[in-house]
């Protein structure tokens, strides 16, 4: 047998149930859905297959609902099933998708222990006069927290502070408790929170026309470094080398010394570096672009290139390649995620670029004169702010690796059929396309059926 997922069916870690056959020779059908259709059959007398039947799960989580999708009555326990009709079936279950003596199999429906108690929604009751902003008195937006003293603002708001608080004060408070602030990064956690409590109650919702004029305050999209520019009071038990640096132990270049025609001083707001977690100071107004538009993490290769600064064993410092824009990026290898992670449809598409006399970078770089001039459709890029990225954007490694897995999707969408390999093109497509999750645990499946594809049943997209 062959299966399929259902639409809305959700993998479990383990199998929940299996089809055991009564010949031996054949091996078991393993369920790992909630709903899963059958959708070829094995006969002892033929190799001809048909669709046959579906199983649902029931909530009961110990049986299950069979319906029966061929055009042969389905035998369950002895009772006939006809088609398009539904029967329960129990842990023991015999199921024949059909006579005996035309050579159908028997199976026994097998529903696998459970090894813990279902889980359960927790409900808990909040006050949402404890989600608001105490800057604007409504409900968090994108909501930050600021440390040491974990109070939460919207980020509009508190980005709005931080600007004001540098450019009248020496330090940044905390418009809640007034002590300094060090540290301030979004909160993804609450902003989950966030959208279930405006989901829960929309009279706490502000208009869009509120929400755009805070979002485009909002400057916090990865961690800030904040350096108060105040030592500590009190005594230490030595003085360590690198707080000789003007006040600062951060490892920043421009920290003590100017290059650029920039220096840092004590209000100056820092970005750490995801990459190599290095410091460098925020600079909204500059022209080299810090932050990756694909994840909205910051990346310092780029902009320490353009201040001419070499690496040094005193500070961290990435190499200009981890963040660079995409048409001076090169590729030699098909990235792990294209295709879904498939590895037979990822040698196919490398076996069709050979066969066109190309290289990999050749296909991508069309692809991106195409993603430049409007002509593929963005819908299920796996990037943030899809729609402003060209080919003169930054993007880190990892969103580059992603832009070629999705370019190499359309690659292969748009490729006639005659420039497959023979064996290539003579799959059948698979009913769930890219959204195929058997794809990714049954490497037989993954090999026969062709899944650089559209939905055709469950969720159809793009």
């Amino acid at each position: 047998m062959e299966q399929g997922e259902g639409s809305g069916s959700k993998p479990y870690d383990e199998i929940w149930s299996k089809l055991v056959p009564s010949n031996s020779k054949y091996s078991d059908v393993e369920l790992w859905y909630d709903e899963v259709e059958i959708h070829s059959e094995v006969k002892i007398s033929s190799s001809e297959k048909q669709g046959w039947c579906k199983i649902t799960r029931n909530s009961d989580l110990c049986s299950a609902t069979l319906q029966n999708k061929s055009l042969n009555v389905i035998f369950v326990d002895g009772t006939d099933v006809p088609i398009e009709d539904t029967v329960l079936i129990r842990c023991g279950s015999e199921i024949i998708p059909g006579p005996v003596s035309d050579g159908y199999l028997s199976y026994r429906f097998k529903v696998m222990p459970m090894n813990e108690s279902p889980k359960k929604l927790l409900q808990i009751s909040l006050n949402s006069d404890h989600l608001k902003c105490s800057i604007c008195l409504n409900i968090w937006h994108d909501v930050v927290t600021v440390a040491p003293c974990l109070h939460n603002f919207c980020n509009g708001c508190f980005s709005e502070w931080l600007k004001r608080s540098q450019q009248q004060h020496a330090s940044v408070l905390c418009p809640h408790c007034r002590s300094a602030v060090q540290f301030v990064g979004r909160n993804h956690f609450l902003h989950s929170i966030e959208e279930d409590v405006l989901q829960s109650d929309s009279s706490l919702r502000r208009s869009d026309e509120e929400l755009a004029v805070l979002n485009s305050c909002a400057l916090i999209k990865s961690p800030l470094v904040i350096n108060n520019g105040k030592k500590p009071r009190g005594k230490r038990a030595r003085s360590m080398p690198e707080e000789d640096n003007n006040g600062t132990n951060l490892s920043c270049a421009q920290c003590g010394t100017e290059y650029g025609g920039f220096q840092c001083n004590q209000n100056t707001v820092h970005l750490q570096c995801h990459a190599c977690g290095g410091m460098m100071p925020s600079r909204n107004n500059f022209r080299v672009p810090q932050h990756c538009i694909g994840c909205d993490r910051a990346f310092c290769g780029s902009y320490w290139h353009s201040q001419q600064v070499t690496r040094s064993d005193s500070y961290h410092m990435c190499a200009s390649e981890t963040f660079k824009p995409i048409n001076e990026r090169t590729i030699t290898r098909i990235p792990y995620l294209a295709h879904e992670k498939n590895i037979h449809e990822q040698d196919i598409t490398e076996r069709c670029i050979q066969q066109m006399g190309k290289t990999l970078q050749d296909v991508v770089s069309e692809w991106v004169i195409k993603l430049n001039n409007r002509e593929i459709d963005r819908t299920r890029m796996p990037l943030n702010h899809k729609e402003m990225i060209t080919s003169e954007t930054h993007i880190c490694n990892d969103c580059y690796d992603k832009l070629v897995s999705f370019l190499l999707y359309w690659f292969r969408i748009c490729l006639p059929k005659y420039h497959l390999p023979a064996d290539a093109a003579q799959r059948e497509d698979c009913w769930y396309g890219y959204t195929c999750r058997t794809q990714n645990h049954n490497d037989d499946h993954a090999r026969r059926r062709n899944h650089v594809c559209r939905p055709t049943r469950g969720s159809i997209g793009n």
